[in-house]
């Protein structure tokens, strides 16, 4: 019997080598090349998929705003921009046991009550997901559920149904029979996800794709998979904490790095409301080493507390390890520190915590990281009541954070009395119960907070 023929695909963006080398030749990612059976494409693969349109000038196509589904779950609403947008396609991915399944089941149900729904489930059987529905207190009379894992038979299924929403669980569970790999391949992925896709644009049913993850936390399969979607979602947080985020990577439709806050209960996952209330802790005074920042999150502001502890260090390397912000940042900003403001810390550990477990991605953080810091080393707390939020540049100057109006009306609202902004941000307007202090740059910054 012939050897069956081979050949190296990468799993980030699905290039191929002839043989394995450490570098893949295409996006030059390393340790990514696997082994894979070549492939035959049949002639009519992509046969009538994709009807040819003639070419026509950009002003004479006729746009307009695309209507758009409420999932029933306003954070969820929220992340997707809105809702689900039709012919739309959302790749949700997460570790498991999360509540990918959970979340997109109790929208499903809520969906239901006044538009056609699928469930196509891959990874459990029927008898399972009803189990997990009856946990929820869902009835789902109106849910329609297939559980398999052929994709052929999913597109039958489809184009009978004709669901207005289908939740596909998961992407890399399916195969289908015009390739001889193993589901969840990168060939298997790809080819289940680009079908799924263009069945989505013809029909104008919106698919949910729930994809899994890797060890480091990125979406399993070809990086390419999330060029094809429409829409990436990504759910963060710890699976012993009672708290998700869902965030938006790609919103072709919507705001990148929108948030949704939910809380696990025994009910399922819910929506939470005032999300800054998770990431402030309930002090009874006022504690060294902690600081309020006003983040923006899409186009919701968040207050989240900072929290640093500066300590003598004991070995010769001190250490810089800093949760939910960027390291390296830290370990600019403390140079900074040390450069403008002569507050030195080369024989201090410095840790630097963002509360609640958010992940904190702007550079607006960086004037609240500096106080906690400053904080920590003089054993001396924050004034109560003060926020603060502004980028330092390496110079020592405080830069304008973007949508500073909205930052501080959210800082008023929840009973906030001082914000330490940048004196670009400073509003025009006095803002009712909030007092501004304005600053220019970081010694002066660390001077009011020294008053």
């Amino acid at each position: 019997m012939a050897k069956a023929k081979t050949q190296y695909v990468c799993s980030e963006c699905g290039g191929t080598s002839a043989k394995w080398q450490g570098q893949c030749p295409a996006c030059g990612a390393w340790n990514t090349l696997a082994e894979t059976r070549v492939e035959v494409a049949s002639a009519n693969r992509y046969a009538g998929l994709a009807p040819s349109a003639a070419v026509q000038t950009l002003g004479s196509v006729h746009a307009r705003e695309l209507p758009r589904a409420s999932t029933g779950i306003e954070e969820f609403d929220r992340v997707l921009g809105g809702g689900l947008v039709e012919g739309g396609v959302v790749l949700i991915g997460g570790d498991p046991g999360i509540g990918k399944s959970t979340l997109l089941l109790q929208a499903l149900a809520a969906m239901a009550r006044r538009q056609r729904v699928l469930y196509v489930s891959g990874e459990e059987s029927a008898a399972q997901v009803a189990l997990r529905a009856r946990r929820l207190g869902i009835e789902g009379h109106d849910v329609r559920l297939l559980a398999e894992i052929g994709l052929e038979r999913i597109v039958a299924t489809l184009a009978e149904e004709k669901p207005e929403v289908a939740v596909i669980d998961s992407i890399q569970t399916l195969y289908s029979n015009e390739l001889q790999s193993a589901p969840g391949s990168v060939a298997q992925v790809r080819e289940c996800a680009a079908q799924l896709t263009r069945l989505a644009k013809q029909s104008g049913s919106a698919i949910v794709l729930v994809g899994h993850v890797t060890k480091e936390g990125a979406i399993a399969g070809p990086r390419v998979l999330e060029h094809m979607v429409d829409t990436v979602l990504h759910f963060e947080g710890d699976t012993h904490s009672s708290f998700r985020l869902i965030r938006a990577i790609k919103n072709r439709y919507g705001a990148v790095n929108e948030l949704g806050v939910f809380a696990m209960t025994d009910r399922g996952l819910r929506g939470v409301s005032n999300p800054s209330a998770l990431f402030l802790s309930q002090h009874d005074a006022a504690v060294p080493g902690s600081c309020v920042l006003v983040t923006q999150e899409g186009t919701r502001p968040l207050l989240v507390e900072i929290q640093a502890l500066v300590d003598t260090a004991h070995v010769p390397n001190p250490r810089r390890l800093s949760v939910g912000l960027d390291p390296q940042r830290l370990a600019l900003l403390l140079a900074v520190l040390h450069r403008h403001a002569g507050v030195a810390t080369f024989d201090q550990d410095v840790f630097v915590n963002a509360v609640g477990g958010v992940r904190i991605q702007e550079p607006a953080a960086d004037l609240a990281v500096l106080a906690a810091i400053v904080s920590s080393i003089r054993n001396k707390p924050l004034p109560r009541g003060w926020v603060a939020f502004g980028e330092v540049g390496l110079a020592g100057e405080i830069r304008p954070a973007p949508r500073g109006q909205e930052r501080l009306r959210e800082a008023a609202k929840l009973g906030f009395s001082t914000a330490l902004v940048p004196k670009a941000n400073a509003p025009k307007q006095p803002i009712e119960g909030l007092e501004i202090v304005a600053v220019d740059r970081l010694e002066h910054a660390l001077a009011r907070l020294r008053a």
